[in-house]
Order: C-alpha cells, then structure tokens, then sequence
C-alpha cells in the first residue's frame, strides 16, 4: 500500500497579538511617563553615602547654582498657582490670570519681585531663553530678603512640605549660609540636602 505524502507547508505565525502588545506598551508609557523640565541652571550635586531617598511629593527645593544664584521650586502646579496667588496679594504685584498660569506650568525659577511681573509676560520660547538671576538672598544689599518671603509663604501654605536644599558641589559655603540662615529665621530647622549616591570603596 502506497504511502500518503502529507502537502509541506511553512510555519505561519500570527503577528497580530505582538502589534497589539506594542501599541498598548506605548500608548501606557505616554501617558504615564512625566517629562523632567528644563532648569535654568545645571547643578552638580555633591557625592554622599546616605541611603534615604528624596521626598517625592510635598516639598519646596532650593537650588544653590556654582555662582550662587538661588532658585525656587515647589511640585505641581495647583500649588505653584496657589504660591504665586499669595505672593501677588503680598506683594502687590498685580500680576494676571494668565501670568498666574505662566508661573504654574514653570518648574524652577529664580526672578527678583521687580522683574517678575516682565518675566511671566514673555512668550514661552522667550522665557525658556531669559538667562535668569536668581532669587536675591543677602540682606545688605536688599533687605527685604526675598528667598525669605517665598519660603515664609510656601510654609504658611504648605504646612508639611519638606525643605530641600539642592546646592552646586562647586557653590561656595557664603551661598549655603544664607539659604540656611533664612530658613532658621522661618523657624524651619530641619532640612534635606540632595547628594548623589556615592559608591563604597
């Protein structure tokens, strides 16, 4: 009896569940991923040992740049929208809606009172590109101190945010002083300092 030769026929897979795993891996990271924004100014931050992560939530950092330039950050933006509120009514500003929401959506930042009003006014791309001076700390030269009166603010606000401090490995100690001196004068005695991990030997 003959034998029956069975057709030979190539493996077929099917590509459909792989493209469909695809597009929603992606479409997950798109809409989970948060984009870190741009900073006006690169810190390189001192190497340390400590193993404690930095809060994630509820905080208010101070950056300390290598010239020591000071800048301020706190982390969302209704907070930031509720910070600039107050600083408009205590100061005066007489800042806008849409100057208001400007100052929300910016991350760090490091204007004096005089000029911020001018600074939220600019276009986006105008603003990115503004080489920005820092907020004034040393009190001979302005007495007010308007670090002061941000962290004064913010804490009046946010209650239980934790204060960071993200300083320059290259910034000198007089900047430090004064960021911690106007902390101390907002009773704020406790702090964190960011560092990067540095290796055991």
């Amino acid at each position: 009896m003959p034998k029956i030769k069975l057709p030979r026929k190539s493996p077929r897979l099917d590509m459909t569940p792989m493209v469909d795993l695809a597009f929603l891996l992606v479409t997950f990271f798109m809409l989970t991923t948060k984009f870190k924004a741009d900073e006006p100014v690169v810190v390189d931050t001192p190497p340390s040992i400590s193993n404690l992560d930095a809060p994630d939530d509820s905080f208010i950092v101070v950056t300390v740049s290598p010239k020591g330039q000071v800048f301020l950050n706190t982390d969302n933006k209704k907070r930031r929208l509720e910070l600039i509120s107050a600083i408009d009514e205590a100061k005066g500003l007489k800042l806008t809606d849409k100057e208001k929401n400007a100052f929300a959506v910016i991350s760090t930042f490091g204007v004096p009172f005089d000029k911020l009003k001018w600074f939220l006014g600019l276009e986006p791309e105008q603003r990115s590109k503004y080489v920005q001076p820092g907020i004034p700390t040393d009190t001979t030269t302005n007495p007010s101190n308007e670090l002061s009166t941000w962290v004064h603010t913010a804490r009046q606000h946010f209650i239980e945010d934790k204060l960071v401090v993200k300083g320059d490995r290259e910034s000198d100690y007089e900047a430090f002083h004064k960021v911690v001196k106007t902390f101390t004068n907002n009773n704020a005695h406790r702090f964190n300092l960011v560092t990067n991990m540095k290796r055991d030997e």
